[in-house]
């Protein structure tokens, strides 16, 4: 597709956005960040690789403050150092499908070549000896417990078909909070999707009459966010559920108004829920869900999630990769958004809607609503009225929980729209941190793996993004699976097919100027007088950094670099009068923009007669007598203004033939 085409379907969206009254006050080409540099696979710096014969290392398990990276793959468990994934000190647990499984798997018509193994899906801590694993195992999923110390594999083994998914394919979610194991997919062949809690005195799973509670859903991600923790009501902890699934209400999309359209949903269920006494027994009492919007139709394919708390629930906030939907199959775009936990809870809070038997589609419900609330958790308030569990709520409030699992406002994302969309990138990952700048102010920085092995590092400003670098970190096309932060390392673990892959979470070395250091707007990066370092929250050494504007506090005024004179290596160029002459000024920085100077003048980006500024370089067309003489390429970004013994620029002659040779234009440069 072309850059034309490209920008002009951006800005379709962003018309169409409009027209359905979703909110923008950013043009297209505000939200379609570029990446400023961008580093391929053969100039990565600091990294380590680790991979053996095994495939799809995307099951990632990080223990700080142990020292270790488990991962799970195909057919194995590995447990890695962290701070060198690659050094070989690795232990490894075989976990193969007997040939017994694999023989049943291929009898059922499975491929032999991605389905008859045993995928690892699941590893986290069970609690502090032992840790729990879940496999496919050639579509018979099957759990153990493993001694963390041993590490080998015991001789035990429990069915895992209602804590882990048979098909490896499948969308998939699990933790474990206190003990209990909370996981979400479609567990069985041809069975129903759920969120189920085993490991558990009271198992729980969604209700499927007379409503499904979740309509073919494919789930991406949960997360616990601990909200008894200082709360004044006395609230309960909750999981939050991300999935996509058929809408049964009609859609706001501007390109399909189907009411079957698939939407992204943010659901939840309290911590301490113990179903019903007669009503939803073994069923979730506290089960809700909303719609999550990015304000983008059609881009409605929910990717990843990842979250923040910031040292407290309230504060907690969850970023969303998204990508368009299967009916533009000509263009591929991504967009992230940021969800604040109060605009979910704000939706949690507002009305319900019910299902129409007569017109097929779900409503608002403006009826009258029992107390307590349903799909509320166990309160203070609800204490004082006698409902200490859920199995003392009266039957009024389960029947409803029943019939109104959907709520009807919608989840917005913080400031109304998506913080980015990307044209030509489809993020299957998405990671956090939050770092302390040295202006005293936090900033988070996104890691977005894409779909074919690239990380876009990313710092969150304001209302918008900066996208600092884009990095290749597989040699061969490949999606980014996993991704996992290490505070302690300040590392970045990639997980995916092929392997995994340990990266700095900066390499600011990369960075050869004061200017070049600023204007790259890397938190974890400060420039120190003469070198560009990394640095941490405690650094007082009267670094220089700019994460706000990106041009400031480097010692010229302007911005000008001074080259002094003859350091530039000149190149000669000779072309015949009349040809076209291309001078290549290339840059480090994809924004910066080139600026020529020809014997000491500008030369103008447009209406010069024969001269043409592009991506590329100066074209000089049809070359002429006067067009010989110095040209001089900086490059300008931000306001700032670089040479070229730092943007690798180019310096050109142009100079006459002797002799009654025909003219000339040699260029040097």
């Amino acid at each position: 597709m072309s850059r034309g085409t490209a920008h002009f379907l951006t800005a379709l969206f962003m018309a169409a956005a409009g027209a359905v009254g979703y909110p923008s006050r950013r043009s297209a080409t505000d939200l379609d960040a570029t990446p400023r540099t961008t580093v391929t696979f053969d100039e990565l710096l600091g990294v380590r690789h680790f991979s053996t014969r095994t495939l799809n290392y995307s099951t990632l398990l990080l223990e700080d403050g142990r020292g270790i990276l488990y991962v799970g793959a195909r057919g194995a468990i590995f447990a890695l150092n962290s701070s060198d994934v690659g050094d070989g000190s690795h232990r490894t647990i075989p976990w193969e499908a007997s040939p017994e499984k694999q023989m049943d798997c291929l009898q059922k018509g499975k491929n032999n070549k991605t389905e008859c193994f045993n995928h690892v899906r699941f590893l986290q801590r069970l609690n502090s000896t032992h840790l729990y694993a879940c496999g496919t195992y050639a579509f018979h999923p099957l759990c153990t417990a493993i001694d963390a110390d041993r590490f080998t594999l015991p001789s035990y083994f429990e069915e895992g078909k209602e804590k882990c998914p048979y098909d490896p394919a499948r969308g998939y979610t699990g933790l474990i909070v206190d003990g209990g194991l909370y996981t979400a997919t479609r567990y069985e062949f041809r069975s129903l999707p759920d969120i189920r809690r085993n490991l558990h005195q009271r198992p729980l799973k969604t209700e499927e009459s007379p409503l499904h509670w979740l309509n073919d859903a494919e789930f991406v991600a949960s997360v616990l966010v601990q909200e008894s923790k200082d709360s004044p009501v006395g609230d309960d902890d909750k999981i939050y559920y991300f999935f996509m699934e058929r809408a049964g209400e009609e859609t706001t999309s501007f390109f399909d108004k189907s009411q079957m359209a698939r939407v992204a949903r943010v659901a939840r269920v309290c911590k301490s829920d113990v179903g019903g006494k007669k009503i939803l027994q073994r069923k979730w009492t506290s089960f809700m869900k909303a719609r999550l919007v990015c304000y983008i139709p059609y881009y409605e394919v929910l990717r990843s999630i990842c979250s923040l708390d910031g040292g407290g629930w309230a504060s907690t906030v969850f970023y969303a990769a998204f990508t368009l939907s299967a009916q533009w199959r000509t263009m591929e775009a991504s967009a992230v958004c940021r969800y604040s936990i109060s605009a979910v809870q704000h939706a949690f809070e507002g009305p319900y809607m019910e299902y129409q038997d007569s017109a097929r589609k779900w409503s608002r419900y403006d009826g009258a609503v029992p107390e307590p609330r349903p799909g509320s958790c166990i309160t203070d308030h609800s204490r004082r009225k006698g409902y200490n569990s859920s199995q003392d709520l009266p039957n009024s409030v389960l029947d409803f929980v029943k019939l109104h699992p959907l709520m009807f406002e919608e989840v917005k994302p913080a400031g109304g729209e998506p913080l980015l969309v990307k044209k030509s990138v489809a993020y299957s990952q998405l990671a956090v941190d939050r770092v302390q700048a040295l202006d005293g102010h936090s900033y988070d920085v996104l890691f977005m793996g894409t779909g074919d092995g690239w990380i876009h590092k990313a710092v969150v400003v304001g209302s918008g993004i900066h996208i600092v670098e884009e990095v290749q970190v597989f040699r061969e096309p490949q999606p980014v699976e996993s991704l996992v932060i290490s505070q302690a390392q300040r590392s970045l673990y990639v997980g995916a097919a092929s392997g995994v892959l340990q990266m700095p979470l900066a390499s600011c070395a990369r960075y050869i100027s004061c200017y070049d250091c600023v204007l790259a707007r890397d938190p974890y990066c400060a420039w120190d007088g003469r070198s560009c370092c990394a640095i941490t929250a405690a650094d007082d050494r009267g670094l220089v950094q700019d994460i706000q504007s990106g041009n400031k506090g480097c010692r010229s005024s302007t911005g000008r670099v001074r080259v002094p004179s003859g350091s530039l290596p000149w190149k000669n160029r000779t072309v015949l009068q009349g040809d076209d002459v291309l001078l290549p000024c290339d840059q480090r920085s994809n924004l910066a923009r080139a600026i020529w100077l020809l014997n000491g003048s500008e030369v103008p980006g447009t209406g010069q007669d024969r001269l043409r500024v592009g991506v590329d370089g100066l074209l000089v067309m049809d070359t002429l007598p006067q067009h010989s003489g110095q040209y001089r390429c900086y490059g300008e970004e931000r306001g700032l203004r670089e040479g070229q013994e730092q943007d690798a620029a180019a310096d050109s002659k142009m100079h006459w033939p002797q002799d009654g040779q025909p003219p000339l234009c040699p260029a040097v440069w």
